[in-house]
């Protein structure tokens, strides 16, 4: 057990697909260690399987925008703290039970694995009909505007009943705030943008209602127009940003090594679970605050003592995965924590796992000489880690 305190959270990358090397090598010597938050405060980082589930788990820890420290830097950030910034009515991925989970029982009503799995003949359109495009104008070709990312933005679209021509205002913008460069006006800007775009959608639905995820919502009466309006941004961009980079940062990952499309398209489903443990595309954070003294991995975390997790490094951890920095896409992942654990777990989660496993076969069976043509550029400064190109070739 170790206590010796850490400056801030490691984030260089000496290889991209890998979680910082500093990670691993404070795992190997404690699940948790003292970390200082870049507004000062004086926390933890947990970087165990083990630690990370616990802290997610455990209702002893806080969600809450007002408690948390920001575990990076960001421009947007210098010289304030998220208590600058008071949390927007209905953002339930911010807030605690019990008001966490009455918007949260609402949600879950809309993503049932019914209704998901209703869902896949449409997604094997939009697959095949991006997939035709591609193939009909012939290599080369950025696979992330062609395909990573419209796939997954027409589906949340589709699924919210935001309308598709509006997906550059949204994309910009999330873009806009996933970006840690970005200065406080911008920032807000994009805010106030991706709000208005959610009011107008909003206010239409309720003149004409149709069969998509936020007239239900509306439908069923209970939120006020701006929790509506906050809870529709936040699914719109989960749900299109951690899909579109798990697509391309997984293709990327499979086209490394020869056999690797082999193997995916033998068992869609499992390669589809090592691939979210290995790349663990959310490698900043999650932060959580104690709201009491509580003992996670035999270290006495004091209330008000915030939390930083690294998914990547607890989803490479040895004594839960063997071997775990080899990719193995036949390996049984379960028990990784790409979607988070607790109350706060991905609520699409269903939805994603469908998008990939038929993306990635779909591409690899249609396209069985794909290979790269280029460099690739990493989001090594976005809040969500993946791709801003992925130029590929095949042979014609």
């Amino acid at each position: 057990m170790t206590t010796e305190s850490i400056p801030g959270l490691p984030t260089q990358r000496p290889n991209p697909l890998d979680p910082p090397a500093e990670i691993g090598s404070l795992r190997a010597t404690d699940s948790m260690v003292r970390m200082t938050f870049p507004d000062g405060h004086l926390g933890w980082l947990a970087t165990g399987h083990h630690a990370v589930r616990s802290v997610l788990a455990s209702p002893a820890f806080s969600n809450r925008v007002e408690l948390t420290h920001p575990v990076i830097p960001a421009k947007r950030l210098t010289g304030q703290s998220l208590k600058d910034f008071p949390m927007p009515p209905g953002m339930f991925n911010r807030m605690d039970d019990p008001e966490h989970g009455r918007i949260r029982r609402m949600l879950t009503g809309q993503f049932t694995v019914r209704r998901m799995k209703l869902l896949e003949p449409r997604i094997e359109q939009i697959v095949d009909e991006h997939l035709d495009a591609i193939i009909s104008a012939g290599p080369p070709v950025d696979l992330v505007p062609a395909y990573t990312l419209p796939i997954p933005s027409l589906v949340i679209c589709e699924l919210l009943g935001v309308a598709y021509e509006r997906r550059e205002q949204f994309q910009g913008d999330a873009s806009t705030l996933l970006n840690l460069e970005s200065g406080a006006e911008e920032a807000t800007a994009a805010w106030v943008s991706i709000q208005k775009l959610l009011s107008d959608v909003i206010n239409e639905k309720r003149s004409a209602p149709a069969d998509d995820l936020l007239s239900g919502l509306i439908a069923e009466d209970e939120l006020t127009h701006e929790e509506l309006v906050t809870i529709g941004m936040v699914l719109l961009i989960a749900g299109h940003e951690t899909t579109a980079n798990m697509l391309a940062l997984g293709t990327y990952t499979i086209l490394q090594q020869p056999g690797r499309a082999e193997a995916l398209l033998a068992d869609p489903v499992a390669a589809v679970e090592e691939l979210l443990r290995y790349l663990s595309i959310i490698h900043f954070g999650p932060v959580r605050t104690a709201l009491e003294d509580v003992e996670i991995d035999g270290h006495q975390i004091k209330a008000g003592e915030a939390v930083a997790m690294s998914v990547p490094g607890a989803n490479r951890d040895p004594e839960k995965f063997h071997d775990p920095d080899e990719l193995d896409l036949t390996r049984n992942a379960q028990g990784h924590l790409a979607f988070g654990h607790g109350i706060h777990q991905c609520l699409g989660q269903q939805l994603a796992r469908i998008e990939m496993r038929i993306g990635f076969a779909a591409l690899l069976r249609r396209l069985p000489t794909l290979r790269l043509a280029g460099e690739v550029r990493f989001r090594d400064r976005m809040t969500i880690y993946g791709l801003f190109n992925l130029p590929v070739t095949w042979d014609d």
